[in-house]
């Protein structure tokens, strides 16, 4: 389990302009809607006359900011791509091998000729399949491949020890994308099941099985999952980072759960093992039972459904279609990507840091990476003085918590060291095989690393993507180069702008080394206890009051923020802002109320925080993300922050009777 969070955001329209006081440029501010009062929905204030006017594109589930930046991303990679793979390049070279793998994922006529022949020779594996044993096996000969079924094995730092990597095993075996899609029955879930279930029956169709048999299939492999499912953990539960450690040694896992034949599974797997993570016991205790009471032929049924889903994407155009039949379910897209936007996304995923290479020459420069390790410094100085005002913090724990905020290491742009892909090959007509060739590097990657020294150099996102995160084992945060542009990063905008823009999002992931999961690990990225027990618990009383607040706000209809299941992100937004702002006080322009287009400093400082989550999405994706992001949605991202920030009562004169007025007893600081 990975405990980082990510950001993603959108190109906005600003437009500069001239100051008639002032020979420097400035980025004015358009689109105020002044029919909304600031203190009754900033958010709106600041982005509706946007909303009302923007369109989702067909191919999308949602447009504006946040991960939806990444759409207009994957068409600059696409360009990058087009290029590259028209290019005479050297065989066996970056070029060659990222180059070909998007020619052939582009060659729709040759993989629709071949239909689902990629997937014979494994199907015909699994008929041949006689024992729970040899099912095992084959599940981890698939697990080499990238193609996770029952048993999810990560190589990640020891939580206990956070310079040495172990395995960790974490629940898995469901096709959903969280167990409540099982047990839920309301009429937006009722409607995703039967989706599901028709498009795990298109599957066997397309393989062919008739279609009455395909469909009685289908029910199989669902009743299996159900099953599975209901020994699951919560979303919320798997927030626990304690009650999601479980040092187990091999031996007595083999004991506990004898059926599953660990020592076999890990052996053909690759991976020597003698002691782990299991971090969700109950569901492989049910795995262990139900491979006992589940006759074998319906576990070949849900191991075929598992391996034609698996590749489904990368099979002709009916298994594409069928696939984005259930994700339109899910998210409400209308129409599938293009193709080429597809195949972008396909490359990033498979050969990211040979693409972010390409990426990084063209679009980011060493400018850019210096004025962003000045805001961070910035910010984080910023940070210190908020821990010294601290009321509640005592002094022991208040350098604690200085020592590990200054012992934080900042990765800006893209790595130090790129990941090598000598070991993959790729075939220009040949993509299922390139897939394969590069989900298998991967997974040989991860294994590497199995018992050996954590590389503190490593990125766990690629160059390309719009993100940002922070990464408790290593006490880190990242900052690929993909963020790093206008609006929430810009070297010719006002300091105001990149402030409430990438300074908000630098304060954010700052404070997740101090929500209430980072809290948890010490400077060395231990789960270690650095703080005073009466100290915690005044913590704990914080972090409990951005629970009650967020989960009073509502979404859709009825529907609620879940306040437990954000509260890390939603800790981290509030102070976010809170530092940010800090930080620009203590820059010129932050000293001066010289206004801008109308704007104060402090007023464009907020503008800029809104303009940064502005979102409009389908009701179907705004319900999937509420069931399972970790963020608040993005009106709670603005809106949320805000309404606890003196500051902004000020700026915008916010009066009591409005509706973001919270009573300043009542307003939430954590950090």
């Amino acid at each position: 389990m990975k405990y980082w969070c990510s950001l993603s955001f959108i190109l906005i329209s600003f437009i500069a302009c001239q100051t008639n006081t002032t020979e420097s440029s400035f980025i004015a501010i358009e689109g105020i809607d002044s029919t909304y009062r600031p203190g009754d929905n900033f958010f709106n204030y600041v982005n509706a006359k946007w909303n009302d006017t923007a369109q989702i594109p067909p191919s999308q589930s949602g447009v504006g900011a946040y991960r939806f930046m990444n759409f207009q991303q994957r068409l600059r990679l696409q360009s990058i791509l087009d290029s590259v793979s028209k290019s005479n390049n050297a065989p066996g070279s970056l070029e060659q091998k990222i180059g070909d793998f998007y020619a052939s994922g582009m060659d729709t006529n040759n993989i629709d000729q071949r239909g689902f022949e990629p997937l014979k020779t494994g199907l015909h594996r699994i008929n041949g399949i006689n024992s729970i044993a040899e099912l095992m096996t084959f599940m981890a000969e698939q697990a080499k491949l990238s193609n996770v079924s029952l048993i999810a094995f990560h190589v990640l730092p020891d939580q206990e020890n956070s310079s040495m990597n172990m395995g960790h095993i974490y629940q898995a075996g469901i096709g959903m994308p969280d167990r409540d899609y099982y047990f839920n029955n309301d009429s937006a879930t009722v409607s995703i099941r039967q989706a599901y279930k028709k498009y795990i029956g298109d599957l066997f169709t397309l393989t062919g099985s008739d279609p009455a048999l395909a469909t009685k299939n289908a029910e199989i492999v669902y009743d299996i999952e159900k099953q599975l499912a209901a020994s699951h953990k919560t979303n919320i539960e798997t927030r626990d980072v304690k009650g999601n450690f479980h040092k187990t040694a091999l031996a007595d896992l083999n004991k506990q759960q004898a059926n599953v034949g660990w020592t076999t599974y890990f052996n053909t797997l690759g991976a020597t093992v003698d002691s782990l993570n299991v971090a969700q016991p109950r569901y492989y205790d049910k795995v262990n039972s139900l491979l006992k009471t589940i006759p074998l032929a319906n576990w070949k049924i849900y191991t075929k459904a598992n391996y034609i889903n698996n590749y489904a994407d990368y099979l002709s155009r009916p298994f594409v279609n069928a696939s984005f039949e259930y994700n339109k379910a899910l998210t409400g897209q209308a129409l599938q990507k293009p193709r080429g936007e597809m195949m972008a996304s396909a490359v990033d995923s498979y050969l990211g840091h040979a693409l972010g290479q390409l990426y990084v020459k063209l679009y980011f420069s060493d400018s850019a990476k210096k004025r962003m390790l000045e805001l961070v410094n910035n910010l984080q100085k910023a940070f210190s003085n908020r821990i010294d005002r601290l009321n509640w913090m005592s002094d022991s724990t208040r350098q604690k918590a200085k020592e590990k905020l200054f012992a934080i290491t900042k990765k800006i742009g893209y790595p130090d060291k790129w990941r090598d892909y000598s070991q993959v090959t790729v075939v220009r007509n040949r993509y299922f095989e390139n897939v394969v060739s590069a989900a298998a590097n991967n997974v040989r990657y991860n294994l590497a690393k199995l018992g050996k020294p954590v590389d503190k150099t490593e990125w766990f996102t690629t160059p390309s993507t719009v993100t940002a995160y922070n990464n408790p084992y290593a006490n880190e945060i990242v900052f690929p180069a993909g963020i790093l542009q206008p609006p929430y990063f810009d070297n010719n905008a006002d300091d105001a702008l990149n402030y409430g823009g990438i300074g908000m999002v630098i304060g954010h992931e700052v404070t997740h080394t101090f929500d209430d999961q980072g809290a948890q690990f010490d400077k060395d990225g231990n789960v270690k206890n650095w703080w005073t027990k009466r100290d915690y618990e005044a913590f704990r009383s914080k972090t409990q009051q951005v629970i009650d607040q967020y989960s009073k706000f509502t979404v859709l209809d009825s529907i609620h923020v879940k306040g437990e299941l954000t509260v890390g992100e939603n800790t981290a937004d509030i102070s976010g802002v809170a530092v940010a702002l800090d930080a620009f006080k203590m820059t010129k322009q932050g000293q001066d109320t010289t206004k801008i287009g109308g704007f104060t400093p402090i007023q464009r400082f907020f503008i800029s925080v809104a303009r940064i989550w502005r979102v409009k999405m389908k009701d179907e994706y705004l319900r999937y993300w509420i069931n399972n992001d970790p963020h608040s949605p993005p009106m709670w991202r603005v809106n949320g922050p805000l309404m606890n920030n003196p500051d902004f009562y000020l700026a915008f004169n916010v009066k009591p009777g409005e509706m973001m007025y919270l009573d300043s007893n009542k307003q939430i600081r954590v950090w």
